[in-house]
């Protein structure tokens, strides 16, 4: 297996990663990295979640920026906020050694006024989810003309949340990208349509098997009026006593009302 520096990554990022605790790529990594650097390629990278898949597409899209120009040069999207943050953390922390590169985050539930100012200081690299992408383009806030790079990560649960028309709008909009990079756990036909419409020739990369997600998982659903919902949750906790789970709510107010809730019937969560 290669070492990072052996991938072609620069002394900085190399200093970062091993600051982080990381000694040796994942497969991703390896496989991904030194064909990204290049700048010029298309690619698709097959992969499951947890992977390494950020630091496969991140550190070579820093590697690549031109800290001189002010202007988003690079374009993630991704699903969800929490992955949105997630992201940019990550690139914060690969990007330790490296001077004046500017990363930020552009996602529903925060302030867009707050979002384009920051912007507006200059930007090298954004972080984003396709609708407050779309809000952003439409406001004409964000200027996508000069972008180089586009990262879809986790394309397929782009799609799956309904993100089709905006992923489309937003590849018909970075038309002088020099290379498209999609990272995603399996291929369906829509991920295969994006690829096939907006990708030339793109060099692609399978991890683990191929068409497979979450095979260890055993899916369930319950049917509950909304005025038993609570007592339906608790029951199913009670049933489960050494469970493990992950609560989600429509909106924040909904996860607070539901965390009070159950810390007062003794349950043990947090928000």
């Amino acid at each position: 297996m290669n070492s990072f520096e052996g991938l072609g990554l620069n002394e900085q990022l190399v200093r970062a990663i091993a600051d982080l605790g990381f000694e040796t790529p994942t497969p991703i990594q390896e496989k991904a990295i030194p064909i990204l650097l290049s700048g010029t390629t298309d690619f698709v990278g097959l992969a499951q979640t947890g992977t390494g898949k950020t630091a496969a597409f991140g550190m070579p899209l820093l590697q690549l920026t031109d800290v001189n120009q002010k202007y988003p040069q690079a374009l993630i999207v991704c699903p969800t906020r929490e992955l949105c943050l997630q992201i940019c953390n990550d690139l914060q922390d690969y990007k330790k050694y490296l001077k004046g590169v500017v990363a930020e985050p552009v996602y529903g539930g925060a302030s867009i006024v707050m979002q384009i100012r920051a912007l507006k200081k200059g930007v090298h690299i954004v972080v984003a989810t396709p609708g407050r992408l779309i809000d952003m383009i439409e406001r004409k806030a964000i200027d996508l003309e000069k972008v180089k790079y586009v990262v879809l990560d986790e394309a397929d649960e782009m799609l799956n949340m309904g993100f089709r028309e905006d992923i489309d709008f937003v590849l018909k909009n970075t038309i002088r990208r020099e290379s498209t990079w999609m990272f995603s756990a399996t291929m369906p036909a829509e991920v295969k349509a994006i690829s096939r419409n907006f990708m030339r020739n793109p060099q692609e990369v399978t991890v683990g098997k191929k068409n497979t997600a979450n095979v260890n998982i055993d899916h369930q659903y319950f049917i509950t009026p909304a005025n038993t919902r609570f007592e339906t949750l608790k029951r199913l906790v009670d049933f489960n006593p050494g469970m493990y789970g992950i609560i989600f709510t429509r909106t924040k107010a909904d996860a607070q009302e539901v965390t009070e809730r159950l810390v007062k019937e003794g349950y043990d969560i947090e928000a």
